[in-house]
């Protein structure tokens, strides 16, 4: 990609390709799932539903039950036990990828063959190529993408199980591909300290901030996190950059070797540069100002990600946020074609190769509250959705997933071709719960965004968020945990009372009708909420990354169900304030 002709030829043949792909969805899902139960309709677990050997796709849909993780998890643990792969799938299984989901507190694991992960490690490309499109020049710079691994465990059976993108930076198409643009040496990618493979990460991309045209990550809670570490460490790093020496505390080896080849020599100019630009006590456009020929932020900003779309718009003045793709450890959906969408607005065009997909409907009450339907109507093909309606999606694949509830729901928004396009609305699933009320992701997300408009006209930021049903009191209550952070400074802002309670009023008053009910007739206490001191959730994270999680996958939970996670954000709290009793 050296030349704009050659990109240029690359993306054409890259659209003639999605083209011939979105034409022919039809055609390509029955292909995907004749394949698939070609392929596995012997094994243990799918030939009981078809007794009379007939597996076609009108018995696979009569007979075959639509599951969840937990349903299929006997399989997957025999076989990560040494039993043979062939009670789930035909193909010999290379490793297991961990789902940043957990089931039963572990992540779950997923299996992967050769095949499947050769086809998978092509996904990058295809969104990479399509943005690069939107922005003249940016195939000419290099990209600051902030990567980080999990170690690999090993299951009794040998087989080894890890986080998708582990397994993928440590591939030679990595190696050979993507990573040659990237401002990061492998090396400090490969790194398994996630704080020393963040500070090399960190100063060789502004040691090269001259050639950066793009950041991003795997996920948005990633670049917040890392303003914050450069926000805690850009002294030290200008002092690398000053003196051309690294910090003593830098103690891999690999990390070590790699900034050797690139922090050559004392660069003074640059570290005063830097340091005047750091020392400015509103850091609104920090990331542009650091990176000057930045074109945009590549990260996926949808679902629980979309609460850090405020902070990224702050520290990046004004760069566009592209939001590539849809993907998850079980397959790879769709592809953002519109990259200057606003955030909120992204769509995903579904790839009709990649798996096969079904669409069970759901409905929404005037609440905006996903209503369970799935017990009346049947799932619908690919190809059969309906503009405007709401889908829970299932998914099968070769790799020994039927039927197989993913668990987000999706607003079809339009069509490319004959493949539809795709808005993330949430995952289906409860994260406040007391009594008869059941509140769901969706509807804590949404509260939230309308109570803190609140606070924007006093230069306010709600930086992050995270909530849990305090029941160890009688009547029980929802508590809400907030970081707040001033527009144009790093600390606390002033907290005033009565506009923290007009807050949790109006959390309150846009939850639904079953809450308001049990809260008026006191079978639930008044919302509570917990301000926390800047930088809690980082320990929070640090908290979960300790306990087995990815910083590369990490999702900050909507919803606290441990009593430690409890702990550390109370132990930052600043101030706690609660709805009127009388609101009602």
């Amino acid at each position: 990609m050296d030349g704009g002709t050659d990109t240029k030829e690359i993306y054409e043949n890259v659209m003639n390709i999605l083209e011939d792909l979105t034409s022919n969805a039809h055609k390509l899902q029955e292909q995907v799932l004749e394949e698939i139960l070609k392929s596995n309709a012997g094994t243990e677990y799918l030939s009981r539903f078809f007794p009379n050997g007939q597996a076609d796709k009108q018995s696979f849909k009569t007979n075959v039950p639509i599951i969840t993780y937990e349903d299929i998890k006997p399989y997957i643990d025999r076989i990560a036990n040494g039993d043979t792969p062939s009670i789930l799938l035909a193909y010999r299984i290379t490793q297991f990828i961990q789902s940043s989901g957990t089931s039963g507190g572990q992540p779950k694991l997923i299996p992967m063959t050769a095949e499947s992960f050769e086809k998978r490690m092509y996904e990058p490309l295809l969104p990479d190529l399509v943005i690069k499109r939107c922005f003249n020049g940016s195939d000419e710079g290099k990209s600051l993408y902030l990567y980080f691994i999990k170690p690999e465990m090993e299951t009794p059976s040998g087989l080894v199980a890890s986080l998708y993108t582990t397994f993928y930076f440590k591939t030679k198409s990595f190696k050979t591909g993507l990573a040659k643009f990237c401002t990061s040496p492998i090396e400090t990618i490969l790194c398994s300290d996630n704080k020393q493979s963040m500070f090399c990460q960190l100063l060789t991309g502004l040691l090269q901030r001259d050639e950066v045209v793009r950041m991003g990550s795997s996920f948005a809670s990633v670049l917040p996190r890392s303003i914050k570490f450069l926000d805690d460490y850009w002294k030290e790093l200008c002092s690398n950059i000053r003196t051309g020496y690294l910090s003593d505390w830098i103690t891999d080896a690999g990390c070590r070797n790699a900034m050797s080849l690139i922090l050559t020599r004392p660069n003074p100019e640059m570290a005063d540069l830097i340091q005047q630009i750091c020392e400015d006590k509103s850091w609104e456009g920090i990331i542009k100002k650091l990176w000057p020929k930045i074109k945009y932020i590549t990260s996926i900003c949808t679902g629980s990600m979309s609460q850090y779309i405020p902070l990224l718009e702050f520290y990046g003045g004004g760069i566009p946020l592209v939001s590539p793709n849809y993907s998850s450890s079980e397959a790879c959906f769709g592809i953002n074609l519109k990259p200057l969408s606003k955030p909120f607005d992204v769509s995903y065009t579904f790839l009709p190769n990649t798996a096969y997909f079904e669409f069970l409907p759901v409905n929404k009450d005037g609440g905006g509250k996903a209503q369970d339907t799935r017990t009346i109507d049947k799932p619908v093909d690919l190809v059969n959705v309906k503009l405007g309606q709401y889908y829970e999606v299932v998914v099968t694949t070769l790799t020994g997933l039927y039927r197989y509830r993913i668990g987000d729901v999706l607003k079809v928004t339009g069509f490319y071709n004959k493949s539809p396009q795709f808005q993330f609305v949430e995952r289906q699933n409860v994260v406040l719960s007391i009594d008869l009320d059941k509140t769901t992701e969706e509807d804590l997300s949404k509260a939230i965004m309308k109570a803190k408009i609140v606070l924007e006209p006093l230069g306010i930021m709600l930086t992050t968020y995270s909530s849990y049903a305090d029941t160890s009191l009688m009547p029980g209550r929802y508590v809400l945990f907030w970081e707040l952070k001033m527009k144009g400074r790093k600390d606390l802002p002033k907290l005033d009372a009565e506009i923290m309670e007009q807050c949790c009023c109006i959390v309150e008053e846009s939850f639904d009708f079953t809450y308001k009910s049990l809260r008026k007739g006191g079978i639930i206490s008044g919302l509570e909420l917990r301000v926390v001191k800047h930088g809690t959730f980082d320990q929070l994270m640090d908290y979960y990354v300790s306990k087995g999680a990815s910083i590369t996958q990490y999702k900050p939970p909507s919803c606290l169900k441990s009593k430690e996670a409890v702990k550390i954000l109370n132990s930052g709290m600043a101030g706690k304030f609660f709805s009127s009793k009388t609101m009602f």
